[in-house]
């Protein structure tokens, strides 16, 4: 974590607050926000930028039922056990009205049973187990980002057109990665019959041996790849693959890897050809997304992140929600958000009523080098309603309520 982030987030915890002015406690709708922060900070330094944007966009323009937002953050440790702690202290010390946030599955699942317990409402921006909003779903969680079903899921086209059959699958060995790996298999069964899994490589999360991983990938020949890394693994799997030449016969097919966290640090050494899943930001050709970048590049005089957009419209999903329920009681909040629609700089999403899963998408698209550096090419953005289940369906794999 570079020295600038430090003292911002050690002011945000010592202050308690985010993106407010002087207003007093019973003036404003307080946010609880948990994340981990120090253990990623690439995605969440423009993650909590993207807080503050949103924050700063909706005081200005009044606040919701006329109080201002106003954001407490903890940082969770990277640590189930520590993230339920701080969402106590959020909730009885700070006087949180909903909790937001999360990054790590793990972190995720840990503070969605807390929140059902407690029965606060929870918003849960990035981690992406299918668990969260299915197996282990309760009433008070609800998710802004695809899953990893949904994310899988878009790239099941480009798995099946490769013609690839032995495939090789490599993830970081926590509930993210293998929620990823189980679903790869599940949708690759469905769309190739006749494909086999080769070798499937677990590193530990931060912890990846990228020469012993490389070579038994190498070992079992595959002619496709599923990976599923990200942040510094990525980085350390990609320059092994690339100096023992892995890639160079073998489709690959990557979840987040077009994400600018992780492929900005790649720069020339990202490799050509990956299908992948990310954020193609300075060719996105919208409305929504114009405004959004102005106004962050405004602000900030840098360009977004993916985290930029999720941190955005985490506080874009909450301020739309309470202004719908009429307050911040979680039960009214609970039936705003099933079926809430919102405005965010990836166009409008709806949260399901079925299982509170967001229909916010993700761009699919091809990895090149352009100028030097590591681009998506040839993207689309594909939409989450259109490679979710049927809502019929989800609600037999959610526990009752």
């Amino acid at each position: 974590m570079n020295a600038r982030f430090a003292r911002v987030a050690a002011a945000a915890a010592l202050a308690g607050t985010l993106g407010i002015g002087a207003a007093s406690a019973q003036d404003t709708i307080t946010i609880g926000e948990l994340n981990s922060y120090k253990a990623i900070p690439a995605f969440l330094e423009p993650y909590q930028k993207g807080m503050e944007l949103a924050v700063a966009e909706v005081n200005e323009a009044g606040g919701v039922l006329g109080r201002e937002l106003r954001i407490v953050t903890r940082d969770d440790g990277a640590n189930p056990g520590d993230a339920v702690r701080a969402a106590e202290e959020l909730v009885t010390r700070e006087g949180a009205d909903v909790i937001a946030g999360t990054f790590l599955s793990n972190i995720g699942l840990a503070v969605s049973e807390y929140a059902k317990r407690r029965k606060v409402f929870f918003l849960a921006s990035e981690p992406l187990t299918d668990k969260l909003t299915w197996d282990n779903g309760n009433r008070y969680t609800f998710r802004l980002r695809p899953s990893t079903y949904m994310q899988v899921a878009m790239l099941m086209d480009a798995a099946e057109a490769s013609g690839a059959k032995r495939w090789a699958l490599v993830y970081p060995n926590y509930e993210y990665g293998t929620s990823a790996a189980e679903t790869f298999k599940q949708l690759l069964k469905e769309r190739v019959p006749d494909a086999e899994i080769v070798t499937e490589q677990a590193p530990p999360l931060r912890g990846i041996d990228a020469g012993s991983v490389v070579q038994a990938i190498a070992d079992s020949q595959p002619d496709g790849i599923f990976n599923a890394l990200f942040a510094g693994d990525l980085s350390q799997f990609v320059r092994e693959g690339q100096t023992r030449g892995l890639f160079d016969e073998t489709a690959v097919v990557s979840l987040l890897t077009g994400e600018p966290e992780y492929l900005d640090p790649l720069g020339a050494d990202t490799p050509t050809g990956w299908v992948v899943t990310g954020y193609p930001w300075s060719a996105i050709d919208t409305p929504e997304h114009a405004a959004f970048l102005a106004a962050y590049q405004d602000r900030f005089d840098t360009y977004p992140r993916l985290g930029s957009v999720v941190g955005y419209a985490t506080i874009k999903s909450l301020a739309a929600g309470i202004e719908k329920a009429g307050s911040t009681d979680p039960e009214a909040l609970v039936d705003a958000f099933e079926g809430l629609d919102v405005e965010t700089p990836f166009g409008p999403i709806t949260y399901r009523p079925s299982d509170h899963q967001s229909t916010m998408g993700a761009f699919v698209g091809h990895l090149d080098l352009v100028d030097g550096k590591g681009q998506m090419v040839d993207f689309r953005y594909v939409a989450g309603e259109d490679v979710l289940p049927a809502e019929d369906v989800v609600k037999a794999l959610r526990p009752a309520d």
